[in-house]
């Protein structure tokens, strides 16, 4: 894998192997932006954390996404609220749409140098169908005083520097960073008001015993009175069934070499992020080192080189013909988790135990929330959270995820070629 932000991000802080048996109020496995919001906001409140994550923090999607601080959850705001109900829904609308703003915040009270800008998120048409979908998503977000405005035209060529889209919502809470950075970030930061961060912990088995819970490792164990799972697009055996209640994907991303001033100045001149609208999404955006990162689907594997990934590099020529001779130096991917209703899902499987994962690729800002919700759910158990808390539901024939997903992209790009 040839990830740029680890040519790019901040040093990790140290984060030891657990050793040895220690005790804690909270036991956090993974450490993903899940966790370590998890982890951050425990410690604040004056709770003794012990996080594990079996690689380093930062190691999975967390830190290795397209960068994007999005607002919002996947479903539009009616949406939501026709599900959940007004008080429920209103509440979960509220927290995704702050999600960016808790993001930023964070980034700026704890000092994490990690590229940050607001400059805001183009969710962008090429049919009329998206288009109409924008505009009414646009609706529900100005009703909600959001500050969203719709671009047609010149306006969408002046920011993007293409002419590709007809139609696109400009929601200026949005923005991006570097995503590894951040992760590391807020590992530095859960470190120093006390939270313990452990890489290379795999947690091994988890059992109830004396009303705690016992987590044993290769080199130790800890005992918690509250087991968070943070695990998301890489949740293993560990809690059974908690795998198949998700689906993982592989999202690829494609980065440039540094653009020369005469091109960059042509690509995204508005620093914003975008994301088309369709049933497969293209994204990207232009880093701080003026480099263009574009994402989408790809194979549903490990990405090793650029040759992987063709589609997206031709697709990137065909929004600017001037890349045309611009070489290509990185190309990765990673897994997210998607859920069957496009909804993150919170769950206790059992007494002390709390689960959050499946932001169906808006898990930077949407993590970072979910790490201060659970966090209060611990430390005040009979407080409501902003994201309704059900049961695990498996997902029938999981074991045949890859073939499904292979023939559900194949389908939906057809559709978005068909304008279906």
């Amino acid at each position: 894998m040839s990830l740029l932000y680890l040519d790019t991000a901040e040093p990790a802080p140290p984060t030891p192997p657990l050793e040895g048996a220690v005790r804690a109020d909270v036991a956090i496995v993974g450490g993903g932006i899940t966790g370590l919001s998890t982890a951050l906001h425990a410690a604040e409140a004056g709770a003794t954390v012990v996080l594990m994550e079996a690689e380093e923090p930062g190691f999975g999607a967390s830190g290795r996404n397209g960068g994007q601080v999005n607002p919002g959850l996947k479903l539009d705001p009616d949406a939501v609220e026709r599900d959940f109900g007004p008080d429920l829904g209103r509440r979960m609308n509220a927290l995704a749409g702050a999600a960016p703003s808790l993001v930023f915040d964070l980034i700026q009270r704890h000092g994490i140098a990690c590229d940050a800008r607001r400059n805001g998120t183009l969710r962008a048409a090429v049919r009329p169908k998206h288009a109409a979908a924008i505009r009414s998503t646009l609706e529900q977000l100005a009703r909600r005083g959001a500050p969203v405005e719709y671009l047609e035209g010149a306006a969408i060529s002046a920011l993007t520097g293409t002419d590709r889209y007809i139609g696109a919502m400009l929601d200026r809470r949005g923005g991006d960073l570097n995503p590894l950075s951040f992760a590391r970030g807020l590992a530095q930061a859960a470190i120093r008001v006390g939270a313990a961060v452990h890489g290379g912990t795999r947690v091994l088995k988890a059992k109830r015993e004396a009303g705690a819970w016992r987590l044993e490792t290769a080199g130790g164990s800890v005992v918690a009175a509250h087991l968070v799972l943070a695990t998301n697009g890489y949740t293993d055996r560990l809690w059974p069934d908690l795998r198949r209640t998700i689906v993982p994907l592989f999202g690829a991303i494609a980065a440039s070499s540094r653009l020369p001033e005469s091109i960059s100045r042509s690509i995204m001149p508005g620093r914003s992020v975008l994301y088309e609208s369709g049933a497969i999404t293209v994204y990207y955006r232009v880093d701080s080192g003026q480099r263009l990162l574009i994402g989408g689907r790809g194979p549903m594997r490990e990405i090793h080189s650029v040759r992987a990934l063709p589609h997206l590099l031709a697709y990137a020529r065909r929004l600017w013909p001037v890349l045309a001779g611009v070489p290509w130096t990185h190309a990765w991917g990673g897994r997210l988790a998607m859920t069957s209703d496009q909804y993150p899902h919170v769950h206790q499987p059992a007494p002390g135990v709390v689960v959050s994962l499946g932001y169906n690729g808006r898990g930077v800002a949407m993590a970072t929330a979910m790490g201060a919700q659970l966090a209060r759910r611990i430390m005040r158990p009979d407080a409501p959270i902003d994201m309704p808390v059900t049961d695990m539901k498996t997902i029938a024939l999981h074991a045949f995820w890859p073939a499904g997903v292979k023939a559900a992209i194949l389908y939906k790009r057809v559709s978005d070629f068909l304008g279906l």
